[in-house]
C-alpha cells in the first residue's frame, strides 16, 4: 500500500492512545514535548519554523531572479541533518521521529493538491499548435538523458545501492530523475522573463507539457514494477491504471463538463457544489491510483486534466487552492525532502565525483538532445541554447520523482542527497543560461511582444512615417502639404498615434472622453452641415465618418504575482485578451467613435511595469504615450476628510475652506505622507510607476488626472461644449501641451484660453493685471528671467539635459517661436486657422505666478459652468529645464490651504500641484515631452 494510505492509517491508530493528562505551560510542561494524542501544538510549531526560513530565503533568492522552489529546498535541507540537525536538541525537538507521521499526513495532502493544480495547468491546446516541433525536442530531450541516466545507473548500483533491490528498478527511477522537466518552475521562469510569446517560449512551453505527462506515465511505470511481485501484476498493474485514466479522460471529463455546465460554473466561477464534486472526484482518483499500488499523486494529476478550461474554469478554481497550497503544504513538503538529505553525506572523494557526474551527465543529456533536435528544426544556435536550458529545468518535479524513489526503499539517502543537489544546481542554472543565450535583443515575438498579445490589431494607418523627431512626434511626408498646413511649432503634423494605459475599470471613463477629445473631425464644420442637409434631403442616413488617421492601442496592464493562476492567465493571454472587460469596453467605444482601436495585453511583474509600456510604446511608435489617473476613496475621518502635514502626520483640517479643498484633491488619499514607511505604500509604488514612465519613456506623456464624477454634471459628455485652460511658463513641456492644446482646438466643440505667465518682481511691474478676463495677446521683446531650476534626487526624473546657458537661450528662443506662431497667426482657411480661432492667447506679467494661475483657473472653471462647459486644464510637467522656480511660492501655498505627501509634487510638477493643492475642479492633463536626452 502507498505511503499516503500507510499515513492516514499510522495517524488514525494514535488517537486510540490514551491523552495524557496536561496543566499546559503554566504547570512547567515544555511546548516542544510530542503528545500523540495532541499533536497540533507540534505542528503549529514546525509550520511556524519552516514557513520562517522558507520566506527569509524566498526574499534573497527573488532577488537574484531565482525561483520560489529552490528557497523552498533549501530551507527543508538547512532544517535537515545537513545544518539545523547538527545542533544538539533541534530535531528532537523541532521534527521528533515520532511527529513525522503526522507531518507526512499534511504534506502527501498538499502534495496531491499540488499535483492537481499541475493537471490544471497543462493545457492540451498549447501541444496541438506546436506538436510537430515541440514531439522532436520533447523526445529528444527524455531519449538522450534517459540513455545517459541508465549508463550511469551501473556504477552507482554496484557502488552505492544493496544488492536486495533490483538493478532495472533503479536504472529506471535514474532514467525518469534524468529525463523529466520542472513544467510548474519551467511556467514560471517564461513568465518572469516575459517569453511566453517568443517562438522559444511557445516551443518550451509545448514539449515541456508533453515531456511533463510522459514523465508521470515513467514514474507510474516505475511505481508498479517496484510494488508488484512478478511481472504479471505489474502488467496488471499497468492495465488497470491505463484503464482508469482512460475513463477518466473519456467518460468523467464530459461529466465534469456537462456539471459545470449545469451549475453555471463556466459563466460565473466554480460553485460549491461543483467544487466539492471535483474535490471527492480527486481525492477518489488518488484513492484508486493507491491502492492498486500507484502513487496517490498520480490519481490527483490525472484528476486535473479532465476539470473543463473553457471561460477560465480552471484559473479560478486554481485561485481558490493555490494559496494554502504554495504557502503551507508544499513548503511541509519539501522540508520532508530535506529532512532526508545530508549533504554530510557526501564526505569523500568518490562520493563527491559521483555527484558531479550526476550533474554533469544529467545537463549534458538535457541540453545537448535538446539543442541538437532544436537545431536540426533550423533554430538559430542562441535560441536552440535557450531552449536546451529551459528543458534542463528540474524544480519540484525530480524532487517528488526523487522522494518516491527513497520512500519505495530504492535509493539510499546518500544517493538520494546525490541527486537532490543536482536538482538544486539544475534548476539554479537555468534562468542565467536562458540570458546568456537569449539576450532580450535577439528574442523573436510571434506578436506584439515583450509578453503582451495584441490579436486584434488596427487597421494599418495612412502614410505612417517612420521618422521620430526629437519632439517624438512623427513627421508626415506628403508632397501636398504647405507650411501653412503644417500644426506644431516644429512644422509637424498633429499626434495620431497613442497608447493608452488601462489598469483598472475606474479609468475607462477619463480615457473615453479624452480620446473622444483628441479625435479630429473628418471633415470641416461647414462640409459636416453640407453633408448633413444633402443625406437628409435625400433621405439617407448619414454615414459615421472614421478619422482614418487616428490610431489607439489600449494596453491591458496586470501584475504579475507569485500566484500559479498569474502563471495560467499569462500563458492563456491569447484568450484573454478577447475576453477582457476592460479591452472589450474601450474597443466597443473605438468602434462607435470612428476610432481605429487595437488591444493589447500585458501581464508581468511589477518591476517590468515600466518596461512593459516603454518597450510597447517603442514599438507601435507611439506619438503620446496616456496614463489615467482617477481620484482615490477619501477618508471618513475627521468629517470625512484628512490633511496631511508636510512631514507625513494626518492632522484635520483647520477650516471648512480647507477641508473642502481637500475634499476634491485626488492626490490626498493616493499620495498620503513621505515618511519612511510611505514607500511601501500602494500609492509610492503606483507613483513611482508613473514616475518611472516619465523618466524612461522614449516619447511624450500624459498623466491625465480625471475629476469627473457620476451625478456631478448633467452635461452629456458626448455633445457637451469643452474648455481648456493652458498657463504657458516655457519650457519643452508646456511647448508640448500647447502644441496638445491646438490639435484638441480642432474639435469643433472645443475651445481654449492661452495665458503666457511671466515673472516680474513688484519693482519692475507698472500695472499688475488682475484675475479677470485676459487681456488680448500681444508680443513684446521682454523674456522670461533666468530662473534656477528646482530639481529632485530622491527618484530618477527626467533630464533634458545640462542646464547651461546655451541650452536656456536655445529653450527661451523656442519658447518665443512657439509662441509667436500660434498666437500671432494669421487667419485663413486652414484647418490650423480653424483651430487657432477657438484659442484666446493673452500674456501677464506677475510676482506670483502660482496664485495668479490658480484664480484663473478658479474664474474660467466657474466661467464654463455657467456656460455649460466642461472644463479641462493643460500644463507641463516641467521637472527638469522649467523657465520658473515655483518652490518658494508652492511651499506658501501649501502653508495656505493645507500640504500633503512631497510625492504629489515629485509626480506631477509645481504648477499641477498647486492646482490639486487648492482644490481645482477641472480635470488635469499633464504632459511631459519625449526624454531624448537618455538615448
Amino acid at each position: 500500500m502507498g505511503q499516503f494510505s500507510d499515513a492516514v492509517i499510522d495517524v488514525a491508530g494514535s488517537f486510540r492512545r490514551k491523552r495524557e493528562d496536561t496543566g499546559g505551560l503554566l504547570t512547567g510542561e515544555d511546548p516542544s514535548v510530542f503528545v500523540a494524542s495532541d499533536p497540533l501544538r507540534m505542528f503549529i510549531i514546525q509550520l511556524g519554523v519552516i514557513l520562517l526560513l522558507t520566506q527569509l530565503l524566498g526574499l534573497f533568492l527573488r532577488r537574484i531572479k531565482q525561483p520560489k522552489v529552490i528557497a523552498e529546498v533549501l530551507g527543508g535541507i538547512l532544517l535537515g541533518p545537513t545544518a539545523f540537525g547538527r545542533i544538539p536538541g533541534f530535531t528532537q525537538h523541532i521534527f521528533p521521529s515520532n511527529a513525522s507521521s503526522y507531518l507526512s499526513l499534511v504534506a502527501n495532502i498538499g502534495l496531491c493538491l499540488f499535483l492537481f493544480l499541475v493537471g490544471m495547468e497543462i493545457d492540451g491546446a498549447i501541444v496541438k499548435r506546436n506538436y510537430k516541433t515541440s514531439t522532436v525536442i520533447a523526445l529528444a530531450g527524455m531519449a538522450v538523458p534517459f540513455g545517459l541516466g541508465a549508463a550511469l545507473s551501473v556504477p552507482l548500483y554496484h557502488t552505492f545501492i544493496a544488492s536486495t533491490v533490483k538493478y532495472t528498478n533503479f536504472m529506471l527511477f535514474t532514467g525518469v530523475a534524468y529525463s523529466i522537466t520542472a513544467f510548474p518552475v519551467l511556467c514560471r521562469i517564461l513568465t518572469e522573463l516575459k517569453l511566453l510569446d517568443t517562438n522559444v517560449g511557445i516551443i518550451v512551453l509545448s514539449a515541456g507539457v508533453g515531456n511533463d505527462v510522459v514523465g508521470w506515465i515513467l514514474l507510474a511505470l516505475s511505481v508498479a514494477l517496484v510494488n508488484a511481485g512478478s511481472g504479471l501484476t505489474a502488467l496488471w498493474i499497468l492495465l488497470v491504471c491505463l484503464a482508469w485514466a482512460l475513463f477518466l479522460m473519456l467518460v468523467m471529463r464530459h461529466v465534469m463538463y456537462w456539471l459545470a455546465r449545469r451549475t453555471g460554473s463556466i459563466d460565473n466561477g466554480p460553485t460549491v457544489f461543483f467544487m466539492t464534486v471535483t474535490f471527492l472526484v480527486m481525492f477518489g482518483s488518488a484513492f484508486f491510483t493507491d491502492i492498486i499500488g500507484v502513487q496517490a499523486i498520480f490519481g490527483a494529476f490525472l484528476a486535473g486534466l479532465i476539470i473543463p478550461r473553457e471561460g477560465g474554469l480552471c484559473i479560478s478554481l486554481t485561485e481558490k487552492l493555490e494559496d494554502m497550497v504554495q504557502i503551507i503544504f508544499l513548503p511541509l513538503y519539501f522540508t520532508i525532502s530535506g529532512l532526508n538529505t545530508n549533504l554530510g553525506l557526501l564526505n569523500d572523494g568518490i562520493t563527491w565525483g559521483y555527484t558531479i557526474a550526476i550533474i554533469v551527465l544529467s545537463f549534458s543529456g538535457k541540453f545537448g538532445g535538446c539543442v541538437l533536435a532544436a537545431k536540426a528544426l533550423r533554430f538559430s544556435w542562441r535560441e536552440a541554447g535557450a531552449i536546451g536550458s529551459f528543458m534542463s529545468c528540474k524544480g519540484l518535479v525530480e524532487l517528488i520523482v526523487l522522494n518516491v524513489g527513497l520512500s519505495s526503499g530504492i535509493l539510499t539517502q546518500r544517493v538520494f542527497s546525490m541527486f537532490v543537489l543536482e536538482a538544486l544546481v539544475l534548476t539554479f542554472m537555468t534562468t542565467p543560461l536562458v540570458n546568456k543565450f537569449y539576450p532580450p535583443s535577439m528574442r523573436t515575438r510571434v506578436s506584439h511582444g515583450g509578453h503582451q498579445v495584441g490579436v486584434k490589431p488596427p487597421p494599418s494607418p495612412t502614410e505612417v512615417d517612420e521618422n521620430v523627431s526629437s519632439g517624438s512626434l512623427m513627421k508626415a511626408e506628403t508632397t501636398r502639404s504647405t507650411p501653412s498646413e503644417k500644426w506644431t511649432s516644429s512644422g509637424e503634423e498633429p499626434k495620431t498615434r497613442f497608447t493608452v494605459i488601462l489598469d483598472k475599470i475606474e479609468h475607462v471613463p477619463g480615457m473615453m472622453s479624452l480620446m473622444q477629445l483628441i479625435q479630429p473631425p473628418s471633415a470641416t464644420s461647414e462640409d459636416a452641415d453640407k453633408d448633413k442637409r444633402k443625406s437628409l434631403r435625400m433621405k439617407r442616413p448619414q454615414p459615421l465618418q472614421r478619422a482614418s488617421n487616428v490610431s489607439v492601442d489600449a494596453l491591458r496592464l496586470i501584475e504579475l504575482s507569485d500566484r500559479t493562476s498569474a502563471v495560467m492567465r499569462s500563458s492563456n493571454a491569447d484568450t484573454l485578451i478577447n475576453t477582457d472587460p476592460l479591452l472589450n469596453i474601450f474597443s466597443t467605444f473605438g468602434d462607435l467613435s470612428g476610432v481605429s482601436v487595437s488591444s493589447s495585453l500585458a501581464i508581468v511583474t511589477y518591476d517590468d511595469l515600466t518596461s512593459s509600456v516603454v518597450e510597447h510604446a517603442q514599438r507601435h511608435r507611439s506619438q503620446l504615450v496616456l496614463i489615467p489617473w482617477l481620484p482615490p476613496q477619501h477618508s471618513t475621518e475627521h468629517g470625512g476628510m484628512t490633511v496631511t502635514s508636510g512631514d507625513g502626520a494626518e492632522t484635520a483640517p483647520a477650516s471648512p475652506r480647507l477641508a473642502t479643498a481637500y475634499m476634491s484633491n485626488p492626490f490626498e488619499t493616493l499620495f498620503r505622507g513621505s515618511g519612511s514607511n510611505s514607500n511601501q505604500s500602494p500609492s509610492a509604488l503606483h507613483s513611482h510607476f508613473v514616475r518611472s514612465i516619465f523618466v524612461s519613456a522614449q516619447t511624450d506623456v500624459a498623466l491625465y488626472i480625471d475629476r469627473h464624477h457620476p451625478g456631478e454634471s448633467n452635461l452629456p459628455m458626448l455633445n457637451s461644449q469643452q474648455h481648456i485652460f493652458m498657463p504657458f511658463f516655457g519650457g519643452p513641456d508646456d511647448r508640448l501641451a500647447l502644441d496638445f492644446v491646438v490639435q484638441l482646438c480642432a474639435h469643433p466643440r472645443v475651445t481654449a484660453t492661452v495665458v503666457r505667465v511671466t515673472r516680474k518682481a513688484f519693482d519692475e511691474l507698472e500695472h499688475v493685471d488682475s484675475m479677470g478676463k485676459p487681456q488680448v495677446a500681444h508680443l513684446g521683446d521682454e523674456r522670461p528671467n533666468e530662473a534656477t531650476v528646482h530639481t529632485t534626487t530622491a527618484f530618477p526624473d527626467t533630464v533634458y539635459g545640462a542646464h547651461t546657458t546655451q541650452t536656456r537661450m536655445q529653450s527661451e528662443t523656442a519658447d518665443n517661436v512657439t509662441w509667436s506662431r500660434y498666437a500671432s497667426y494669421e487667419q485663413d482657411d486652414t484647418p490650423l486657422s480653424t483651430a487657432l480661432s477657438r484659442i484666446e492667447f493673452s500674456e501677464i506679467r506677475t510676482p506670483t505666478p502660482l496664485h495668479t494661475v490658480v484664480e484663473y483657473a478658479t474664474n474660467i472653471t466657474n466661467s464654463a459652468s455657467e456656460r455649460r462647459c466642461r472644463p479641462m486644464i493643460v500644463v507641463g510637467r516641467s521637472r527638469r529645464l522649467a523657465v520658473e522656480n515655483h518652490h518658494s511660492e508652492l511651499r506658501k501655498l501649501m502653508e495656505e490651504y493645507g500640504s500633503f505627501g512631497s510625492e504629489v509634487k515629485k509626480t506631477v510638477g509645481d504648477v499641477a500641484a498647486a492646482l490639486m493643492a487648492t482644490g481645482c475642479k477641472a480635470s488635469i492633463v499633464d504632459l511631459q515631452a519625449a526624454n531624448v536626452a537618455q538615448d
